[in-house]
Protein backbone atom coordinates (compact mmCIF):
# COMPACT_ATOMS: atom_id res chain seq x y z
CA UNK A 1 0.00 0.00 0.00
CA UNK A 2 1.29 3.46 -0.93
CA UNK A 3 0.58 6.30 1.50
CA UNK A 4 0.64 10.02 0.77
CA UNK A 5 0.48 13.21 2.80
CA UNK A 6 -0.62 16.06 0.54
CA UNK A 7 -0.24 19.74 1.40
CA UNK A 8 -3.42 21.23 -0.01
CA UNK A 9 -4.97 24.69 -0.10
CA UNK A 10 -8.05 24.15 -2.26
CA UNK A 11 -6.54 26.00 -5.20
CA UNK A 12 -6.04 24.68 -8.72
CA UNK A 13 -2.46 23.47 -8.35
CA UNK A 14 -2.78 21.57 -5.08
CA UNK A 15 -6.17 20.10 -6.00
CA UNK A 16 -4.95 18.80 -9.38
CA UNK A 17 -1.89 17.41 -7.57
CA UNK A 18 -4.16 15.51 -5.17
CA UNK A 19 -6.11 13.99 -8.06
CA UNK A 20 -2.85 13.13 -9.84
CA UNK A 21 -1.45 11.37 -6.77
CA UNK A 22 -4.65 9.36 -6.38
CA UNK A 23 -5.47 8.56 -10.00
CA UNK A 24 -2.14 8.54 -11.85
CA UNK A 25 0.37 7.60 -9.17
CA UNK A 26 -2.13 5.18 -7.59
CA UNK A 27 -1.56 6.04 -3.95
CA UNK A 28 -4.04 4.15 -1.83
CA UNK A 29 -4.16 6.09 1.44
CA UNK A 30 -4.31 9.88 1.39
CA UNK A 31 -3.98 12.35 4.23
CA UNK A 32 -4.58 16.03 3.47
CA UNK A 33 -2.78 18.75 5.45
CA UNK A 34 -4.64 22.06 5.37
CA UNK A 35 -3.07 25.08 7.04
CA UNK A 36 -4.81 27.90 8.85
CA UNK A 37 -2.36 30.79 8.95
CA UNK A 38 -5.04 33.47 9.28
CA UNK A 39 -5.32 33.88 5.53
CA UNK A 40 -8.20 36.05 4.39
CA UNK A 41 -9.60 33.26 2.20
CA UNK A 42 -9.55 30.67 5.02
CA UNK A 43 -13.26 29.82 4.95
CA UNK A 44 -13.44 29.45 1.18
CA UNK A 45 -10.28 27.35 1.05
CA UNK A 46 -11.47 25.08 3.85
CA UNK A 47 -14.79 24.44 2.08
CA UNK A 48 -12.93 23.51 -1.09
CA UNK A 49 -10.47 21.18 0.65
CA UNK A 50 -13.23 19.49 2.67
CA UNK A 51 -15.19 18.68 -0.50
CA UNK A 52 -12.11 17.37 -2.28
CA UNK A 53 -11.23 15.19 0.71
CA UNK A 54 -14.68 13.60 0.58
CA UNK A 55 -14.41 12.91 -3.15
CA UNK A 56 -10.94 11.35 -2.92
CA UNK A 57 -11.63 9.59 0.40
CA UNK A 58 -8.77 11.43 2.09
CA UNK A 59 -8.35 12.04 5.80
CA UNK A 60 -8.27 15.78 6.45
CA UNK A 61 -5.95 17.21 9.08
CA UNK A 62 -6.11 20.93 9.89
CA UNK A 63 -3.01 22.64 11.24
CA UNK A 64 -3.37 25.98 13.01
CA UNK A 65 -0.37 28.29 12.76
CA UNK A 66 -1.89 31.75 13.29
CA UNK A 67 1.52 33.17 14.25
CA UNK A 68 2.60 32.92 10.59
CA UNK A 69 -0.30 35.17 9.64
CA UNK A 70 0.52 37.59 12.45
CA UNK A 71 4.06 38.18 11.23
CA UNK A 72 3.13 38.24 7.54
CA UNK A 73 2.86 41.56 5.73
CA UNK A 74 1.20 39.99 2.68
CA UNK A 75 -2.24 41.09 1.53
CA UNK A 76 -3.22 37.45 2.03
CA UNK A 77 -3.15 38.14 5.77
CA UNK A 78 -3.74 41.86 6.13
CA UNK A 79 -6.83 43.90 5.38
CA UNK A 80 -5.14 45.91 2.67
CA UNK A 81 -6.19 47.08 -0.77
CA UNK A 82 -5.53 44.32 -3.29
CA UNK A 83 -2.94 45.33 -5.92
CA UNK A 84 -4.50 44.92 -9.35
CA UNK A 85 -2.69 42.59 -11.72
CA UNK A 86 -3.42 43.46 -15.36
CA UNK A 87 -3.22 41.37 -18.52
CA UNK A 88 -0.27 43.53 -19.54
CA UNK A 89 1.53 42.64 -16.32
CA UNK A 90 1.14 38.95 -17.10
CA UNK A 91 2.18 39.32 -20.74
CA UNK A 92 5.34 41.20 -19.74
CA UNK A 93 5.88 38.96 -16.68
CA UNK A 94 5.90 42.17 -14.68
CA UNK A 95 4.86 40.67 -11.38
CA UNK A 96 5.69 42.28 -8.04
CA UNK A 97 5.60 39.27 -5.75
CA UNK A 98 6.20 40.91 -2.39
CA UNK A 99 2.53 41.85 -1.74
CA UNK A 100 1.79 38.11 -1.95
CA UNK A 101 4.86 36.77 -0.11
CA UNK A 102 4.27 35.03 3.24
CA UNK A 103 7.60 34.49 5.06
CA UNK A 104 8.92 30.94 4.58
CA UNK A 105 5.40 29.64 3.94
CA UNK A 106 6.17 26.53 1.89
CA UNK A 107 9.10 25.68 4.16
CA UNK A 108 6.84 25.90 7.22
CA UNK A 109 4.19 23.77 5.50
CA UNK A 110 6.65 21.06 4.46
CA UNK A 111 8.39 20.89 7.84
CA UNK A 112 4.97 20.35 9.43
CA UNK A 113 4.20 17.66 6.84
CA UNK A 114 7.56 16.02 7.50
CA UNK A 115 6.91 15.99 11.25
CA UNK A 116 3.52 14.40 10.60
CA UNK A 117 5.05 11.74 8.35
CA UNK A 118 7.73 10.91 10.91
CA UNK A 119 5.14 10.72 13.68
CA UNK A 120 3.06 8.25 11.68
CA UNK A 121 6.15 6.14 11.04
CA UNK A 122 7.15 6.14 14.70
CA UNK A 123 3.65 5.18 15.84
CA UNK A 124 2.66 2.62 13.23
CA UNK A 125 5.71 2.01 11.00
CA UNK A 126 3.63 3.29 8.08
CA UNK A 127 5.77 5.28 5.64
CA UNK A 128 4.18 8.30 3.96
CA UNK A 129 5.51 10.21 0.97
CA UNK A 130 4.87 13.96 1.02
CA UNK A 131 3.43 15.91 -1.92
CA UNK A 132 3.04 19.61 -2.59
CA UNK A 133 1.39 21.27 -5.59
CA UNK A 134 4.24 23.40 -6.91
CA UNK A 135 4.22 24.15 -10.64
CA UNK A 136 6.32 26.00 -13.21
CA UNK A 137 5.59 29.66 -12.43
CA UNK A 138 7.62 31.01 -15.36
CA UNK A 139 10.51 33.44 -15.39
CA UNK A 140 9.19 35.44 -12.42
CA UNK A 141 8.56 33.03 -9.57
CA UNK A 142 8.68 32.78 -5.81
CA UNK A 143 11.89 31.21 -4.50
CA UNK A 144 10.08 28.44 -2.63
CA UNK A 145 8.41 27.05 -5.76
CA UNK A 146 11.45 25.63 -7.55
CA UNK A 147 13.14 22.28 -8.06
CA UNK A 148 16.11 23.61 -6.10
CA UNK A 149 13.81 24.31 -3.16
CA UNK A 150 12.39 20.76 -3.21
CA UNK A 151 15.90 19.31 -3.48
CA UNK A 152 17.00 21.39 -0.48
CA UNK A 153 14.04 20.25 1.62
CA UNK A 154 14.78 16.64 0.74
CA UNK A 155 18.38 17.13 1.86
CA UNK A 156 17.18 18.75 5.07
CA UNK A 157 14.92 15.83 5.99
CA UNK A 158 17.97 13.56 6.16
CA UNK A 159 19.19 15.59 9.14
CA UNK A 160 15.83 16.71 10.54
CA UNK A 161 14.36 13.23 11.12
CA UNK A 162 15.64 10.23 13.02
CA UNK A 163 15.03 7.84 10.13
CA UNK A 164 16.16 10.30 7.45
CA UNK A 165 14.46 8.38 4.68
CA UNK A 166 11.36 10.39 3.79
CA UNK A 167 10.63 11.72 0.32
CA UNK A 168 9.06 15.04 -0.65
CA UNK A 169 7.69 15.40 -4.17
CA UNK A 170 6.34 18.16 -6.39
CA UNK A 171 5.22 15.93 -9.28
CA UNK A 172 3.78 18.73 -11.45
CA UNK A 173 6.65 21.18 -11.08
CA UNK A 174 7.53 21.05 -14.79
CA UNK A 175 4.00 22.01 -15.86
CA UNK A 176 2.73 25.56 -16.22
CA UNK A 177 -0.77 26.54 -15.14
CA UNK A 178 -2.25 26.03 -18.60
CA UNK A 179 -0.95 22.46 -18.56
CA UNK A 180 -2.35 22.06 -15.05
CA UNK A 181 -5.81 22.98 -16.36
CA UNK A 182 -5.51 20.46 -19.20
CA UNK A 183 -4.34 17.74 -16.82
CA UNK A 184 -7.15 18.57 -14.41
CA UNK A 185 -9.64 18.16 -17.26
CA UNK A 186 -8.19 14.71 -18.03
CA UNK A 187 -8.47 13.74 -14.37
CA UNK A 188 -12.07 15.01 -14.11
CA UNK A 189 -11.17 17.57 -11.47
CA UNK A 190 -14.29 19.58 -10.55
CA UNK A 191 -12.78 23.02 -11.11
CA UNK A 192 -15.87 24.66 -9.66
CA UNK A 193 -14.88 23.32 -6.24
CA UNK A 194 -11.45 24.98 -6.33
CA UNK A 195 -10.75 28.45 -4.92
CA UNK A 196 -7.80 30.43 -6.19
CA UNK A 197 -8.49 33.96 -4.94
CA UNK A 198 -6.25 35.50 -2.30
CA UNK A 199 -9.10 37.18 -0.42
CA UNK A 200 -12.39 36.26 1.20
CA UNK A 201 -15.80 36.48 -0.49
CA UNK A 202 -14.17 36.28 -3.91
CA UNK A 203 -13.12 35.49 -6.47
CA UNK A 204 -12.12 39.15 -6.76
CA UNK A 205 -10.99 38.92 -10.39
CA UNK A 206 -8.03 41.28 -10.00
CA UNK A 207 -5.48 39.65 -7.68
CA UNK A 208 -2.47 37.83 -9.09
CA UNK A 209 -3.98 34.38 -8.54
CA UNK A 210 -7.31 35.24 -10.17
CA UNK A 211 -5.53 36.64 -13.21
CA UNK A 212 -3.26 33.61 -13.54
CA UNK A 213 -6.32 31.36 -13.28
CA UNK A 214 -8.20 33.22 -16.03
CA UNK A 215 -5.16 33.25 -18.28
CA UNK A 216 -4.63 29.50 -17.84
CA UNK A 217 -8.22 28.59 -18.70
CA UNK A 218 -8.07 30.84 -21.77
CA UNK A 219 -4.90 29.31 -23.18
CA UNK A 220 -6.04 25.79 -22.30
CA UNK A 221 -9.15 26.36 -24.41
CA UNK A 222 -11.35 25.24 -21.54
CA UNK A 223 -14.31 27.24 -20.28
CA UNK A 224 -13.76 29.01 -16.98
CA UNK A 225 -17.11 28.99 -15.21
CA UNK A 226 -15.77 31.00 -12.25
CA UNK A 227 -17.78 34.14 -11.51
CA UNK A 228 -15.32 36.96 -10.90
CA UNK A 229 -16.43 40.14 -9.18
CA UNK A 230 -14.20 42.32 -11.34
CA UNK A 231 -12.81 42.15 -14.83
CA UNK A 232 -9.58 44.22 -14.71
CA UNK A 233 -7.87 45.82 -17.66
Amino acid sequence: MKNAIIVISGGLDSTVTAYYVKKRLNYDKLKFLFFNYNQRSLKEEEVSVTKTARILNAELKKVNIPWLGEISTAVLNKDKEIPETTKKDLEEENKDLMPWWVPCRNSVFLINALAYAESEFIKSKEKYDIFIGLINEGRVHMKDTTKEFIESINNLQKHATDNGNFKIFAPLIDKDKTEIIKLGKELNVPFELTYSCYIENGPCGKCLNCMLRKKAFYWAGIEDTTFYKQQPN
